[in-house]
């Protein structure tokens, strides 16, 4: 990862940086919080989008940790609600996909970096510190997504078809064309089986497909796998 080797620990009599905690899962952001609470101070946290809009608004955190799938639109949603607030806020991902497509949505939308959920307390802190700074913080291989990105000069063009889909529903699509059992994804993704199928058949029926099969080979052609 992009951070420097000096300690995380706050020099005594320095301001922590300011920061917002924006994931659907509690008991992540616990975890989170108890990693790095003692290095910044954690002023807010949000659970979709509507409640992270609302807190970074009303708290102007530095730095946003934000987890690019959420309830009511994902990370891009929020991005994009609060542009007013960009630069002023920094927003960093933090998320288990490592899909070029997420990390390319997220810092389009503005973002200042994007690193994995594998990330060590000390690294998040580190990266935090340097995102409030002004710095981009990526991991080595998401960076790389994004210099392909925009060094591309053909880029492509909207697809209608995957935006009628759920940033859910593109997580199950691409695990689904990666060859994952439902039960295996239910279980990466913290889900119900029954949830799985669900998202399963919405993903099917938006892009009139018929089977795992047709899935598989639309999700390949679009290099979404």
């Amino acid at each position: 990862m992009n951070t420097s080797e000096t300690s995380s620990a706050p020099v005594e009599g320095t301001p922590r940086t300011r920061v917002v905690l924006v994931d659907d899962h509690r008991m992540f952001r616990t975890g989170v919080r108890a990693e790095i609470g003692e290095a910044v101070e954690v002023v807010g946290e949000a659970d979709d989008v509507a409640s992270a809009v609302a807190v970074v608004t009303e708290t102007r955190p530095e730095v946003v940790l934000l987890d690019v799938h959420l309830p009511g639109g994902g990370g891009v949603e929020v991005l994009r609600r609060c542009a007013s607030l960009i630069p002023a806020v920094r927003f960093l991902a933090l998320s288990v996909s490592d899909a070029a497509e997420d990390v390319i949505g997220v810092i389009r939308g503005g973002a200042r970096g994007y690193v994995t959920k594998s990330i060590t307390g000390d690294e998040l802190i580190r990266a935090i510190g340097r995102v409030g700074e002004g710095d981009a913080v990526f991991s080595p291989r998401l960076a790389g997504f994004v210099l392909d990105a925009f060094a591309a000069t053909d880029v492509p063009p909207i697809d209608e078809d995957l935006d009628r889909l759920t940033q859910r529903e593109r997580e199950v699509l691409r695990l689904i064309a990666r060859g994952y059992a439902y039960k295996e994804i239910a279980r990466r993704l913290v889900i119900s089986v029954k949830t799985v199928e669900t998202h399963v058949s919405a993903v099917l029926r938006k892009l009139q497909l018929s089977n795992r099969h047709e899935l598989t080979r639309w999700a390949t052609d679009r290099r979404l796998v």
